[in-house]
C-alpha cells in the first residue's frame, strides 16, 4: 500500500497519510484534518477511490504535459485548502492506461470527480485558482 509524507496546515508536523484508511487522515500532532493526496495506477486506482467517503478528484496527467505541470501545484493546493473534504488522487495516464480509458480520457489533464465512486463531474484541459474552486465547490463534502 502506498502513503504519502505530508506537512500539516495548521502545525507543520510531517504526517505520514495512507492511500487508502477508514476515516480521515489527521495530524498525529494536533489533530487538524490533513491534504489527502495519493498516487494511483491501474492495479489500485479502483480500491484507492472507492474507498473514500470524500469526493474524490481524479486527475488524469503525464510528466511530459505542460499544462498538467501548471495545473499540479493548483491542485495541490486546492487539496490543502479542502482536508477534510476532499481526496486527489494523481494517475500518470502513460502507466495507467486502462484508468484513462474508463473515463474515455482523449486529452490532458483532465479531472474527474467522483462520489461514491460515481462520476459527478468531468473536465478536458487545465483550469485557473478561482475557476477550478468554482467547479468543485457544489460537490465537496
Amino acid at each position: 500500500m502506498n502513503s504519502r509524507i505530508s506537512a500539516c496546515p495548521g502545525c507543520g508536523a510531517r504526517n505520514r497519510v495512507p492511500a487508502v484508511a477508514a476515516g480521515l487522515p489527521r495530524c498525529a500532532k494536533c489533530r487538524a484534518s490533513l491534504p489527502w493526496i495519493v498516487e494511483a495506477e491501474d492495479t489500485d486506482f479502483g480500491r484507492i477511490s472507492d474507498s473514500s467517503r470524500l469526493p474524490v478528484l481524479v486527475d488524469l496527467w503525464a510528466p511530459w504535459c505542460g499544462p498538467c505541470k501548471q495545473l499540479s501545484p493548483i491542485l495541490e493546493k486546492l487539496a490543502v485548502q479542502y482536508a477534510g473534504r476532499l481526496k486527489l488522487v494523481k494517475v500518470n495516464v502513460d502507466q495507467s492506461p486502462a484508468t484513462q480509458a474508463a473515463f474515455g480520457v482523449q486529452s490532458i489533464p483532465t479531472l474527474v470527480l467522483l462520489r461514491d465512486g460515481q462520476v459527478v463531474a468531468q473536465q478536458a484541459g487545465a483550469m485557473p485558482w478561482g475557476a477550478l474552486q468554482r467547479w468543485i465547490e457544489p460537490y465537496l463534502a
